[in-house]
């Protein structure tokens, strides 16, 4: 745990996102792992079938990883009001939340998985291995619920290293596993989707181990969840506008792929293996954004305003200097990163295109999502929803369609940074009316 209301800011919330940003990177080895055992040994078309599989996957889990942030708000608020019986009913609550809701989207995702491929118009050579990754990935998400449930309560206390050392065993697992079910045993997709969720159960029992045998204030005793109704409209209210920007956001994705997946296998794959290096490249803007959401409910809760905005530009200017180092890396190593996936040429260069034209524009993301970081620790969701919705809605998605005419692929590429721009610019200003003061769950005058 870590009391987020006193000491230097801009210590605190590098102390705070490192190991986060650590945990991040090790997360994404799920992801990257699998792609470049997949791409080097089962081809580009398994390669594909990953990367279509995502976007529908965070759409099926979006609307309930949103009402979740707003549960972990509701929680880092109570810790920093120093409200521990609360906290621990809000942590019941919130494992009430996933575990219901994992089952339900499981069955749903499985049962419709076909249906949802053929409405993206996914490709025949793709759709049956796409297909059998999304089900085996969905019968284990109770796991992964679970596990980032732990993650976010813990975070929300100020406790980001633990959840960590969870993910490094994890992560470990899961490299094993992809090898040995890929290489040795050939087990095809399924091996690959098989090491990820045995990989995310070694995470959530860990969880659950340290947090019942270690913890001081919470303990997490799956038959004797207490639910409290009056938590949960709170967390409601803050995590549903977040819910349902992610669940937009997700079905924008799958728009996006919608669009890509009419130029065929190649931008397809060439399209997952640069969305694989996009994700971890932003990663540390995402990272410190996050830190700053628990910074800021922390210190909301205590009533220190002062310090959420000095937490802000100390944010920022981390933020900045972590994206413009990794624009430097995707620029001029891009090529190289891709070769790491797939000896496919046509699919390298498509993929650096990608990264060029995104690449670049790292600094403006980090800006956006530092701002909005800020918004979501102080309770107010609403807005960053809405600015979220209308440059995905509005810019991206149209923008994707209409300049594909005339630059094919490019133009799908060209609309990312176009829609960051007006989303960053939409959140400085937004920010500055000071309206996202008021929001607190907590009872204290700010």
């Amino acid at each position: 745990m870590r009391d987020l209301t006193t000491g230097n800011e801009r210590i605190l919330i590098l102390k705070f996102a490192l190991p986060m940003l650590l945990g991040s990177v090790f997360q994404q080895f799920y992801n990257i792992v699998d792609s470049i055992i997949v791409g080097n040994y089962l081809g580009k078309e398994a390669l594909s079938a990953v990367g279509a599989s995502f976007p529908v996957f965070f759409t099926l889990i979006s609307l309930i990883i949103g009402i979740a942030s707003g549960a972990g708000i509701v929680i880092s608020q109570f810790f920093g009001a120093k409200q521990y019986d609360k906290v621990q009913l809000g942590v019941d609550t919130l494992f009430i939340i996933l575990f219901s809701a994992s089952i339900f989207i499981s069955i749903s995702g499985i049962v419709f998985s076909e249906n949802i491929f053929r409405l993206i118009d996914l490709p025949d050579d793709i759709l049956p291995q796409a297909k059998i990754y999304l089900i085996i990935t969905l019968s284990g998400l109770i796991f992964d619920f679970g596990y980032n449930g732990i993650a976010a309560v813990l975070r929300s206390m100020g406790d980001s290293r633990t959840p960590l050392y969870f993910l490094i065993i994890s992560t470990v697992s899961n490299i094993f596993l992809d090898l040995l079910f890929v290489i040795v045993f050939e087990l095809g997709i399924e091996g690959v989707a098989a090491a990820t969720v045995i990989s995310k159960f070694v995470a959530f029992v860990i969880g659950i181990i340290y947090v019942n045998r270690k913890h001081k204030i919470i303990k997490i005793s799956i038959f004797k969840l207490k639910f409290n109704k009056d938590i949960f409209f709170k967390s409601l209210k803050i995590g549903l506008p977040s819910g349902l920007q992610h669940m937009f956001v997700a079905l924008g994705m799958v728009a996006v792929f919608k669009i890509v997946n009419g130029f065929g296998t190649v931008i397809i794959a060439a399209y997952s293996v640069a969305g694989r290096i996009d994700s971890f490249a932003i990663m540390p803007a995402m990272n410190f954004a996050q830190a700053l959401t628990a910074f800021t409910g922390q210190n909301i809760g205590a009533g220190k305003i002062d310090r959420v905005k000095k937490g802000m530009r100390a944010s920022l200017i981390m933020s900045i200097l972590f994206s413009l180092m990794m624009s430097i890396v995707v620029i001029f190593g891009g090529t190289a990163l891709m070769n790491l996936f797939t000896p496919d040429k046509d699919v390298i260069n498509a993929g650096y295109d990608y990264l060029l034209i995104v690449g670049s524009s790292y600094i403006i993301f980090s800006v956006m999502f530092t701002f909005t970081g800020v918004f979501r620790g102080a309770g107010d969701t609403i807005v960053p929803m809405f600015i979220t919705l209308i440059t995905l809605w509005l810019i991206r998605i149209p923008l994707s369609y209409y300049l594909s005419v005339d630059f094919a692929e490019k133009g799908i590429w060209y609309s990312i940074p176009i829609a960051w721009f007006i989303g960053a610019i939409s959140s400085v200003i937004y920010f500055y009316t000071g309206k996202w003061k008021t929001k607190s769950v907590v009872q204290k005058k700010v």
